[in-house]
């Protein structure tokens, strides 16, 4: 249970910093030469969660990056800027979505938590 717990907090920590980038994006539309940022799936390390691998090869690769990159994929204004409005509204709600998940995660594991104590 602890580890899930470990797991929702992470994942609502990214989602409140994905949110900040993305707030921050929005805040430089008009900025000439921004360029948008935004951050990585979400992806949790497995020795954080004290998960056991039978082979070094499992789970290769699974990190939590929390260093936001820029977007490949965008394509620049004349004036250099690279963010899209209706783009980062969608991640936005993407990231809003991630953030409500985790702490429904964590509300109903610690719910549960309670229940086996006997407590409500």
């Amino acid at each position: 249970m602890p580890s899930l717990m470990r797991l929702a907090t992470g994942a609502a920590k990214h989602a409140a910093t994905r949110q900040t980038v993305l707030a921050t994006n929005v805040a430089n539309a008009d900025t000439p030469g921004f360029r948008a940022r935004d951050m990585a799936s979400f992806s949790p390390d497995a020795d954080r969660l004290d998960l056991r691998r039978a082979n070094a090869r499992h789970m290769a690769g699974a990190s939590d990056r929390t260093e936001p990159e820029m977007l490949r994929d965008a394509r620049a204004d004349p004036n250099g800027n690279t963010v899209s409005l209706e783009d980062q509204v969608l991640r936005g709600v993407e990231a809003s979505r991630a953030h409500s998940r985790a702490v429904t995660i964590y509300s109903a594991s610690l719910d549960l938590l309670r229940a086996s104590l006997g407590r409500r």
